[in-house]
């Protein structure tokens, strides 16, 4: 069913992340219109389409993260030609941590429609479900497989203030958490999430310590771990201050100079500062 005046567009499709049921009936409509899917597994995707008792009539690409590059030039060539083109992961809503970013963005450049077919989200229903902060959070996907490189990453995340969403293979939550533990301390509070929306949806919510220790016993299917963000640093006092000028004091920095770099790192008023040290010696002077 190709637009008219030549207009192709480019759909994405959220998919059922576990249960077919939340196969909305907008995305069934543009299964059963579309002039082609690309599919990030083919396979999967006849697999979904016999399971909501579709019939597809559309030609039936793939399109994963190994031939993304090279079948780009293919889709908005369809596109450009007026084709409707559903594009779909096999879980979830594509480009999110799936395939389907870098068609986007090209799509984007030539002045092609791009529009979505929202529905169900790993992300957000793990974040909804984890019983932590949802005002602000970030999504950080898979990190590496390695173990320098995944902590160098949850390095990077130390002081991060906003709820952490993480993507994990199953038979590498443990390690995760035990990375995780090392760079944000095992009292801080997280949850994992596994098989949501299926028949044994599991929500386990603890200190990454305790969840660590469960984790060690294997976890089974698709896990979404949420960890809490970074406590407001507490700010310091005026007077838990006055040390560390006396200190830059004492190895030859001018006391003015002292005062502008403590209060600079502490974040305090500067004035504020130079006058308790002021008043500081005075006292001592007694």
């Amino acid at each position: 069913m190709q637009n008219s005046e030549n207009e192709g567009v480019i759909v994405l499709g959220a998919t059922p992340i576990g249960n077919l049921s939340d196969a909305s009936p907008r995305l069934k409509e543009i299964m059963l219109s579309a002039d082609i899917i690309a599919a990030e597994d083919t396979r999967n995707f006849h697999h979904l389409a016999n399971a909501l008792g579709l019939k597809i009539s559309a030609r039936v690409m793939s399109l994963h993260e190994h031939n993304e590059a090279h079948k780009l030039s293919e889709v908005l060539e369809l596109a450009k030609a007026g084709s409707t083109i559903l594009v779909v992961s096999d879980a979830g809503m594509p480009a999110v941590s799936d395939p389907g970013y870098p068609l986007v963005a090209a799509a984007l450049d030539e002045g092609i429609r791009v529009t979505a077919v929202p529905g169900p989200s790993a992300v957000l229903t793990a974040l909804a479900l984890s019983g932590l902060p949802t005002g602000r959070f970030t999504f950080e996907g898979f990190l590496p497989r390695k173990a320098g490189e995944r902590r160098k990453r949850l390095d990077a995340l130390l002081h991060e203030e906003r709820t952490m969403v993480f993507f994990e293979a199953p038979h590498r939550v443990a390690d995760f958490l035990e990375a995780a533990i090392e760079a944000f301390g095992a009292d801080r509070q997280a949850a994992v999430a596994r098989e949501l929306t299926k028949k044994f949806e599991e929500v386990r919510r603890d200190s990454l310590g305790e969840l660590h220790r469960w984790a060690l016993g294997g976890l089974r299917g698709e896990i979404v771990v949420v960890v809490s963000g970074a406590p407001e640093p507490v700010a310091a006092s005026i007077e838990d201050l006055l040390p560390k000028v006396a200190e830059l004091v004492a190895a030859g920095t001018r006391m003015k100079q002292a005062v502008a770099d403590v209060a600079e790192q502490f974040g305090v008023k500067k004035r504020d500062l130079y006058e308790a040290v002021l008043a500081e010696r005075k006292v001592s002077e007694i």
